[in-house]
């Protein structure tokens, strides 16, 4: 039984001290925002990241869905965003969303890429601080000129 007592001890101090530790540590999120040049819903070659688009984190609790946590970031030159976290969120719902983009003429959110789930928090037995948020889209109002061409690449062959 002692043995038992000993071999637990050993296991669990380490990993209750690596917890500890870590609790008071910020996330960082990660990201990047995209012009979806031909209306396609992801990502293509003619694709381009946009610089200086905000986007938001939000956090809600789960049983009443009150939002409890906001933050905004805005990304770089190359599209890129990283925004910090400083409280571990628990149980809550948290997820990226698209705030605005400089852009003229790519100001729509496409509804399915704008917005991302989240985890911000250890209890799950995550240890890093970096999170990655799914690309996020805004959509061209018109489609450049030679997308139907470009998503011909894209699709599946069809033979008949």
């Amino acid at each position: 039984m002692a043995r038992l007592l000993l071999l637990l001890a050993v296991v669990l101090i380490p990993v209750v001290l690596v917890n500890a530790a870590i609790k008071g540590t910020p996330f960082h999120i990660r990201g990047h925002v995209y012009c979806d040049t031909c209306q396609c819903g992801f990502e293509t070659s003619a694709t381009y990241y946009i610089s200086g688009a905000t986007v938001r984190i939000v956090c809600k609790q789960r049983e009443n869905m009150v939002t409890t946590y906001t933050m905004d970031g805005v990304t770089d030159s190359t599209g890129s965003f990283n925004i910090k976290v400083e409280d571990d969120k628990g149980d809550q719902i948290c997820y990226t969303k698209l705030v605005s983009s400089p852009v003229a003429d790519c100001k729509t959110p496409d509804l399915g890429r704008a917005r991302s789930q989240i985890i911000l928090t250890r209890s799950n037995g995550a240890i890093s601080n970096l999170h990655y948020s799914n690309a996020l889209g805004f959509r061209k109002e018109k489609p450049l000129a030679g997308c139907t061409e470009l998503l011909k690449k894209y699709l599946p062959y069809d033979e008949a």
